[in-house]
């Protein structure tokens, strides 16, 4: 089932340097290259000619011209086989299991979803493995697999708390690795959809970057200098004990106006069943509150003002150039949007910038690709640190 991703290891600092600068913006020329990282000619050559042999790297033709200014062969900038290595990404979740198939530049080529009919961590490493299998069959080049859990995941590797899963201390990355013969990465979901859209997505090129997810959590991931920032509450629950309104609702679990209890979504389908003795969907809840129902209404204008409230906090304190707000709760921006952008003005010195907002549609497939691509950054090219 495997491709031998090992060939491509270990790499050097500089040839990791080299390897990312033109995955991410590749194709560059030699030229482009040297300047970006800084590098003489020569040793450029000699970070790029093992990359080049070990087939992660490739020259490509740019249509013939000069070579880097000079008389000669034709340059030959160099670019990533983007599907000569494939990998799986799995994202779980309470009741699925969420898996995509990407390149080496996180394309996604195939999904493939799954009911979760058990936590038991021993049937959940199976039902992995049966999916890897499965596709596997079709994409014989599969290099490694990352899972995104939430929860606090330690060494990459075992599931140290998951509330959602129950579990405790769980050697995740063993249990799969023993199945299929894959090496496989494990991660916070967050963490790890913050390094996809770092790379790939909407924070790709820039220096101060934020993340806010809303779902069944919150999540937030911050980047400065281009790497992502690990922090202490990533892992477990992030806004639990931000404080936007203290006379604000309660959590099931009680905390009274914090982050959680005014966004998330189990948290505003508690309110609408406490208030009205009926079970709604959060869809039914967004669009009973577009219709104008008074309950429902109040319930997401509460909502919209905390998440303004919450975007312009971060965007007073860290300062980014984009925040990309993403997860299965963005259609709170649908419905309510015009009160997001009206608290957010409020909460903003009127001389400050614009906040560079970016919503994301987003489903449980894009984090499988942030799974995936933190075992493209794990296993191919030995970045981001634990």
């Amino acid at each position: 089932m495997t491709a031998d991703a090992a060939s491509w290891l270990p790499l050097s600092p500089g040839e990791r340097s080299v390897a990312i600068e033109v995955l991410v913006h590749g194709p560059l020329s030699r030229t482009e290259l040297a300047r970006r990282l800084d590098l003489s000619a020569g040793s450029l050559t000699r970070l790029t000619k093992p990359l080049i042999e070990s087939g992660l790297l490739i020259e490509v033709p740019d249509g013939g011209g000069p070579a880097e200014g000079r008389q000669g062969r034709p340059s030959q900038p160099l670019d990533v086989v983007a599907d000569s290595r494939t990998f799986i990404g799995f994202k779980i979740t309470e009741e699925m299991v969420y898996g995509v198939v990407t390149t080496l530049r996180s394309d996604v080529v195939a999904r493939l979803d799954r009911p979760l009919p058990s936590h038991d961590p021993d049937a959940v490493a199976g039902l992995l493995a049966g999916m890897a299998s499965e596709l596997a069959a079709e994409f014989p080049t599969l290099a490694g697999i990352g899972i995104g859990v939430g929860g606090l995941v330690q060494d990459r590797a075992v599931v140290g708390e998951s509330p959602f899963l129950l579990w405790r201390d769980v050697p995740l990355a063993e249990l799969v690795e023993e199945r299929t013969g894959l090496p496989v990465v494990v991660e916070n979901d967050v963490a790890a959809l913050v390094e996809a859209e770092t790379w790939f997505g909407a924070g790709r090129g820039l220096d101060r970057f934020v993340v806010l997810t809303i779902g069944a959590g919150l999540g937030y991931g911050l980047v400065l200098g281009g790497k992502r920032v690990r922090h202490a509450e990533e892992d477990r629950g992030f806004g639990r004990h931000w404080i936007l309104d203290p006379n604000g609702p309660l959590t099931p679990t009680g905390e009274r106006g914090s982050a959680v209890s005014l966004l998330t979504i189990p948290s505003i389908r508690y309110q609408i069943r406490a208030a009205t003795g009926r079970d709604m969907t959060y869809e039914e809840v967004l669009g009973l509150a577009a219709e104008g129902e008074p309950m429902c209404s109040r319930v997401i204008d509460e909502a919209a003002r905390a998440l303004g409230t919450l975007i312009a906090q971060i965007a007073n304190f860290v300062m980014p150039q984009k925040i990309l707000l993403a997860g299965e709760g963005v259609g709170l921006i649908d419905v309510a949007g015009k009160t997001v952008d009206e608290t957010l003005r409020t909460h903003r010195h009127p001389l400050a910038a614009p906040v560079g907002l970016e919503t994301k549609v987003s489903d449980f497939h894009d984090w499988a690709r942030g799974a995936a691509v933190l075992a493209i950054q794990v296993l191919v090219l030995g970045t981001a640190e634990g």
